[in-house]
């Protein structure tokens, strides 16, 4: 009679023989696999270099440099936790970006989305012609490089304004505002540019993500008991478009945390009292204009951070749809 002990090393064995026969198993598939799809690495590694040498590692070069005091002059010194230290209880305009960035954030990311998706749906209805046409005008606000010219010249601050003009002459103010001057009205102007600007890229991806649902699916779904178009809208069309879905809330979110062009354009760089200052444009200035690398990098980790959260936050919100 074999002891106990006996018993339970040769079922060890067993155990070990078959997960040792399960790794050649995979081993062998993952050879056979890359065999097969050989032609597509080599497509793909080009592009998987461009990506790592440009992103990845940049990246993760800024990551190493946040813990470290760099001026571009001299090699870069060790400094621990001491660049997020100074951000979070030394750096008080850090701070109002942090709070201008996530008020920008909150407001334009979510409205540029929704605006772009109810627009995209309203003219994806519109007969081939008209589409195109308005699909033209609702995205060339975001390719007209000249633009914050136009809206300079609307809050302008004398009473050649187009705003000021508009309030004069029906008497609503009497004396001209200066818009870009007062910390008050520099937030709301920069969030009214940023989401005009905001219907560009996503609203595309929205009109060919449209474009593309197959018809039969609303046939097949009115005979499964969908009655009404907001019941075709949640079970059939957003489904059908989640890739494009995931695509425009990455890009709206990387341009609603990332706004610094319009900030420095419209309200100056810097702005009356840091109105309009933001993590991006605080970045410049530490980054561009006085060469802290180190702290720079800080601030760029911390960005990333914020970007990737909310990225990962959005994914598992958007899982939700059509159930």
């Amino acid at each position: 009679m074999p002891s106990v002990i006996e018993t339970i090393q040769s079922r060890i064995k067993r155990y070990q023989a078959k997960r040792k026969e399960e790794r050649a198993k995979r081993k062998l598939e993952r050879k056979r696999d890359f065999r097969r799809s050989r032609d597509l690495y080599i497509l793909l590694a080009p592009y998987f270099l461009l990506f790592f040498i440009f992103t990845v590692l940049p990246v993760a070069i800024s990551l190493i440099f946040s813990f470290t005091y760099f001026n571009m002059l001299e090699f870069p010194k060790w400094a621990g936790w001491e660049n997020y230290r100074r951000l979070f209880f030394e750096d008080d305009v850090f701070l109002i970006a942090i709070k201008n960035t996530i008020m920008f954030a909150v407001i334009t990311g979510p409205l540029g989305y929704l605006g772009s998706f109810v627009f995209a749906w309203l003219v994806n209805e519109l007969k081939p012609k008209v589409r195109s046409f308005m699909t033209l005008i609702i995205y060339a606000p975001s390719i007209s490089g000249g633009a914050y010219i136009i809206w300079r010249l609307i809050f302008s601050g004398d009473m050649y304004g187009y705003a000021n003009a508009f309030l004069i002459r029906f008497g609503i103010v009497l004396e001209p505002i200066q818009w870009l001057q007062n910390p008050d009205y520099i937030p709301f102007i920069i969030i009214l540019v940023q989401l005009w600007l905001s219907l560009g890229v996503s609203f595309l991806a929205f009109i060919a993500g449209l474009q593309g649902v197959d018809r039969t699916l609303y046939e097949a779904g009115a005979v499964d008991g969908i009655k009404n178009r907001w019941q075709e809208l949640w079970y059939i069309t957003l489904p059908s478009i989640k890739p494009q879905l995931m695509f425009s809330a990455v890009i709206q979110i990387t341009a609603s945390l990332a706004i610094s062009e319009v900030a420095m354009n419209i309200a100056g760089f810097p702005s009356v009292e840091y109105a309009g200052h933001t993590i991006v444009t605080h970045l410049i200035d530490v980054g561009n204009l006085r060469f802290e690398m180190g702290y720079a990098s800080a601030i760029a980790t911390i960005l990333f951070v914020m970007m990737l959260g909310s990225n990962l936050l959005v994914q598992k919100m958007l899982r939700r749809v059509g159930t």
